[in-house]
């Protein structure tokens, strides 16, 4: 039975400097010539992809949190904010100094203090280790690329945010009832700092939106992740692997572990299920 095999991204796909082991891409390949379909479910939005992840060939794209979905490079799905919530959410961000950047297909569009805050964050995870800093430069050049481009309000698929000491529980009480909070799943933002986006948006709708365009069903999918938000893309499928790095919360929905990207996880599960020749 030919098995369509959703991959959360950071954490999981990739390695903690942000490439993948060239371990999974062979696996993937290989896969797929077998018949398997690939899938990224991540909460990157398009502008994130990178060319490294777009140059696999992925079948498909879940993107922006399960808000944003390609089969075959055709747009089947995509989910935005109301414009008129994303003032309101950038005005309480800008009143508490909160660094944030608002996800559009057009571009990541950041606040004024996003890059000061971030690199405080990974200095303050990293104990004071300037070197750390290199690792953020890659996704720096991706937020000034949309430096001085008007941002238009009403293309936001979700907004990241940045913070160093304003309560996570602050943002969630002030728009939780009306939006989705999940905290970052980049453990050097820090503690505090998450994700908005629409409610009724996740993995799992996204999924099930997939399996049905494909006319399969969860027995038929198979999902590897690292993170809390991945538990809705594991009640999706009928079978789930969190990575070794993954959260304790995550391993409970889990029907088997696979080591770090770095140790070739991927690549061993896929034997392990027989996906590859």
């Amino acid at each position: 039975m030919k098995k369509i095999i959703f991959f959360d991204v950071d954490g999981t796909l990739c390695q903690m400097d942000g490439t993948v082991p060239q371990s999974a891409k062979e696996a993937i390949k290989e896969a797929q010539a077998q018949g398997h379909k690939m899938y990224l479910c991540t909460g990157r939005s398009r502008p994130e992809i990178t060319p490294e992840l777009l140059a696999m060939n992925f079948d498909g794209i879940i993107g922006a949190g399960g808000g944003y979905i390609e089969k075959n490079e055709e747009v089947l799905v995509h989910k935005k904010l109301p414009a008129d919530a994303v003032k309101d959410i950038i005005t309480y961000f800008d009143e508490h100094q909160i660094g944030y950047y608002l996800e559009s297909n057009d571009g990541l569009f950041a606040s004024d203090n996003c890059q000061e805050v971030i690199e405080h964050q990974v200095l303050t995870y990293y104990k004071g280790d300037r070197d750390a800093l290199a690792g953020t430069q890659s996704f720096l050049a991706l937020l000034a690329e949309a430096a001085g481009k008007e941002m238009n309000l009403y293309n936001v698929n979700k907004i990241s945010f940045i913070s160093i000491d304003h309560p996570f529980d602050e943002v969630a009480q002030q728009f939780g009832e009306r939006f989705l909070l999940h905290h970052s799943t980049v453990p050097q933002f820090g503690p505090q700092s998450g994700e908005l986006s629409m409610k009724g948006v996740d993995k799992q709708t996204a999924i099930e939106y997939v399996l049905n365009a494909y006319q399969l069903t969860s027995d038929d999918a198979i999902a590897f992740g690292d993170g809390n938000n991945d538990i809705a893309m594991f009640q999706a499928v009928g079978y789930a692997i969190a990575m070794e790095n993954a959260t304790d919360e995550l391993k409970k929905y889990a029907d088997a572990i696979t080591a770090r990207a770095e140790d070739d996880g991927i690549a061993k599960s896929f034997a392990q299920l027989g996906l590859m020749s």
